[in-house]
This record gives C-alpha cells, structure tokens and sequence, in this order.
C-alpha cells in the first residue's frame, strides 16, 4: 500500500519520522491529489474505511475531501512511525497534529481553499510562511487553537481546534452531516481545487480561476466536454473514473 501512495504523489525521498519527511510529504500529496466534492455533489456515499479511501485516491485516481485526504495522510504518517493525533477542528473538519522531536505541528492536506501546503509549527504568535502565503496561531479567549490566513487586510480565521484526540465515530458522524445534508456546501456545486508552489487552480460550478504568482486568470466552462477536459488538464481526473 505505501509504495503505491508514494508512487502517487510522486515521492521518493527519505521516511524516517521527520520534520523534513513530513514537509516532503506533505507538500508531496497536495500538490499531486486535489481536493474534490464530485462525489458528494452527485449524490454519492463517502466511506472513511482506510481500504477504501486508498482505493479512490490512490488506485483509481481520484481526490477527496478532509475526512478523505487527512485520513489517508494520517494512516501514512502512522504506518512510517509518526506519532499522530486525528482532530476534529471548527466547520466539521478533520486536521492532524504530528509530534516530533518534542514539538508539534499541524498537518492538513485537505482542506480545500487556502488551506496550507506544508505543515506548520503549533507556536502562537509566530508568522510562518509557506510558498505564497503566512499564516499564524492565535489562542482565542476559549483557549482554543486559531489558525489565521494573511491577507491584505491582515490576519483572517480559517478554523479553530483544541488538541483533544477524537475517535473515529467523531468522524463518521461529520462526514455524513457533511456529505448529505442539504445545507452543506458540497451538496450545492462541484469543487475541485489544488495548490501549485507559485498558486493555486480551482474549479468552482462552471468557473475556472487560475492563480500564479499574484496574477489570476478566470474563464467561464461551457458544456460538459470542456467541464471534463479541465479536470483532466489541471487536476489529472478522468471522468471515466468519476
């Protein structure tokens, strides 16, 4: 199984439980697996078992979403030795911590837009940046972790966690709020979206924006042809596979 994952997100470096493994991995798997709702969107169920999350991802190609992404990346982590705590952060989304050396640090391959590329040290206070963009730790007047994103504006709240490890019962019950009820997001349009180290690519209903060094390029889909074509081009899904 971690041959194929590895060979997946193109990766042959080094497995020892490091912090250089993890940053490698890390960026590793998003920058070769992209978040997607597609089957969330048409209807479909999404099961947690590990099998079955790696046959998606990894045999058939396809990507996924936090419970999805960060599950698979969690088995990964644990199976190369990494002591890892599965959380259940703010807006029913799953993140992990990974201890190393004494310190911790946030990994989360799936979080969709704007989420990070490469994990980062659980250290208020401290602006860390990754590729194009900052981020930083608050504790809020909970005592709750607070991961901010830098914008022009300053420093904006993407989600909220406390380190208490939760069980996997915790995660089946969000991903099926997640994945079935009405008013979530992912039930209302197709998502699909990936990070590049100079940006970022999203796919958004019938809206393609590309984003690269600052500049951003934004184009209307018209037909499911070119729908299909794009997903194949920037996101390497077949819609064969979907």
């Amino acid at each position: 199984m971690l041959h194929k994952y590895l060979e997946r997100i193109g990766y042959a470096g080094a497995l020892t439980p490091t912090y250089d493994t993890l940053y490698a991995l890390h960026t590793a798997h998003v920058f070769s697996i992209p978040f997607e709702n597609l089957d969330v969107y048409n209807g479909g169920t999404i099961s947690l078992s590990t099998d079955a999350i790696f046959d998606k991802l990894v045999t058939r190609k396809r990507g996924g979403y936090c419970f999805e992404m960060n599950g698979l990346f969690s088995a990964v982590l644990e199976k190369l030795g990494f002591k890892v705590r599965n959380l259940l952060a703010s807006k029913l989304h799953q993140v992990l911590c990974v201890e190393i050396d004494g310190r911790e640090y946030l990994a989360d391959v799936g979080y969709g837009n704007e989420g990070i590329a490469a994990p980062l040290l659980l250290e208020p206070g401290t602006e860390q940046d990754r590729f194009l963009d900052t981020y930083r730790f608050i504790k809020n007047e909970n005592s709750k972790w607070v991961l901010e994103r830098k914008t022009g504006g300053g420093f904006v709240p993407m989600y909220e966690f406390t380190l208490e490890t939760c069980e996997p019962l915790d995660f089946e019950i969000a991903n099926h709020y997640t994945a079935t009820h009405p008013a979530s997001f992912f039930k209302t349009l197709p998502f699909i979206t990936m990070p590049t180290p100079t940006g970022r690519i999203t796919l958004t209903g019938r809206h393609l924006k590309i984003s690269e060094n600052g500049a951003i390029t934004e184009r209307e889909i018209f037909g499911d042809a070119e729908f299909s074509a794009y997903l194949s081009e920037h996101f390497g899904l077949e819609q064969s596979a979907i």
